[in-house]
């Protein structure tokens, strides 16, 4: 079976021809650990996921290794470490373990090797010092250490830009420091509140692009079959990735194919938190979302395409899920998928068809082959509350209701946003689905919905 897939870079889906059929490499960029998963950061995860497993049903399962790390070095971690005045390695440590919590959730299978940041500074330093030696970095008069954007040609490449059109000070930052405003750091120093590392530029931590090199370079090595991540890292972060890893590498032909998931809104709108719409995975589940509802609804978008998050999906993909199990119970899945499914995902992951496929296997009957290829999709390994009936709420559970939206309209009007965003869980916990306009609020039953907890509004 020919595998396709789209590579950023050529702008076109390309033949995958593994470098070695012994080991397929994949590396994802993974969360920068300070704070709970929302549900962009879910997209990437499930989308891999679904080519990690792909990759192992036609390749052995033994004959892929599959890279994410955790990015436990950055500026962000620090603040939220002086800001509440717990040390790094506890805000760190108790995010990675929700983070693969919350990934068990969704079915998300644990990569072959998951780096955390940290553990490979040296190797950082080591790549540091060899672009230094090339001449495809400089240290300045500050304790920054710069890498040379126009000392390697093929910068732009990947995001398709030429140098002289890019803009700076949109996504790169302008510096009084560097010799071009394109150059980007790749150590900066550290005073005595931020954590450092002992180098020949004196104390201080690495930037975030050279991080992944280093892993990738220690993990991977020079080449490699597939990266991957979110369209917003094209440009700089892989783009960066790249120059660096070739100077550093040059035998090396760092990545063969570069796969990017789409952006991911709310009912239409960009997620964020003053819109009020802005969701955890744990926020979800707390709001009585099933985790493979959210697995199944990330999947139904094709991966490179936008993906609108609605109230209306989640309650179509409750519902479908449902139905399957219910047409499978009892029944053994087959040895393998249908072909079918595992030929749409051979074209560039083409999850739609992939899902078109199972609604014509459970219309034909088939049900042993619906319930392996949705076991295989990462759906159906568990248990799923049967559909629940419609629901019609009492007067007083209705005005119970709109007495705490009122309340959090006063608190947003005086910018109390903490007793605002206290509300809005509250009431999400019991499984009502808030969705905030420019004029008003929206509200709605989720299709798990829970009555009992009515009782803690």
């Amino acid at each position: 079976m020919e595998i396709k897939f789209f590579d950023t870079k050529e702008k076109k889906k390309t033949v995958f021809k593994p470098i070695d059929l012994k080991e397929i490499k994949l590396y994802v960029c993974g969360p920068t650990v300070y704070d709970r998963a929302h549900i962009g950061n879910a997209r990437p995860a499930v989308v891999f996921d679904v080519l990690f497993r792909f990759l192992r049903y036609n390749f052995g399962k033994n004959c892929v290794t599959y890279v994410r790390n955790f990015t436990d070095i950055d500026d962000k971690i620090n603040k939220q470490s002086m800001d509440t005045g717990r040390s790094i390695k506890s805000i760190t440590d108790e995010t990675i373990k929700w983070y693969k919590q919350d990934m068990l959730q969704l079915n998300v299978l644990e990569p072959s090797k998951s780096p955390r940041a940290t553990e490979f500074v040296g190797a950082m330093i080591k790549q540091i010092s060899i672009l230094i030696n090339n001449k495809n970095a400089y240290q300045d008069d500050t304790g920054h250490v710069l890498f040379s954007t126009r000392s390697f040609p093929d910068y732009g490449l990947l995001s398709h830009r030429k140098l002289d059109e890019m803009n700076f000070g949109s996504r790169v930052a302008v510096s009084d420091n560097k010799r071009d405003p394109l150059d980007f750091i790749l150590w900066k120093p550290s005073d005595e509140k931020t954590p450092g590392w002992d180098s020949p530029w004196g104390r201080g931590r690495p930037g975030w692009h050279i991080e992944c090199s280093a892993m990738i370079h220690e993990l991977l090595g020079e080449s490699f079959d597939i990266h991957g991540g979110g369209i917003d890292l094209v440009f700089p972060h892989h783009e960066n990735e790249i120059a660096q890893s070739c100077c550093s590498y040059p035998k090396g032909g760092f990545a063969n194919i570069w796969m990017h998931n789409g952006f991911l809104q709310i009912e239409g709108e960009k997620m964020a938190k003053s819109s009020g719409n802005f969701f955890t995975v744990q926020d979800l589940i707390q709001m009585g979302v099933n985790g493979e509802v959210i697995r199944m609804v990330l999947m139904l978008t094709h991966y490179r395409q936008p993906l609108d998050w609605t109230r209306q999906r989640v309650s179509d993909a409750s519902k479908v899920l449902n139905k399957w199990r219910l047409l499978c119970a009892g029944k053994r899945a087959s040895k393998s998928p249908a072909s079918s499914v595992l030929a749409a995902l051979a074209d560039d992951l083409n999850t739609p068809k992939a899902f078109a496929e199972l609604h014509e296997l459970a219309s034909a009957g088939n049900y042993s082959e619906l319930l392996s290829s949705a076991q295989f999709l990462g759906l159906m390994e568990q248990d799923l509350n049967e559909a629940l009936p419609t629901i019609q709420l009492s007067d007083f559970e209705t005005k119970k209701i709109k007495s705490l939206l009122r309340k959090r309209f006063e608190a947003k009007k005086v910018k109390d946003f903490v007793t605002a965003d206290q509300i809005r869980k509250k009431i999400e916990r019991v499984g009502i689905i808030l969705q905030d306009k420019s004029d008003k609020t929206e509200w709605s039953l989720s299709p798990n919905f829970n009555r009992k907890k009515m009782k803690d509004l």
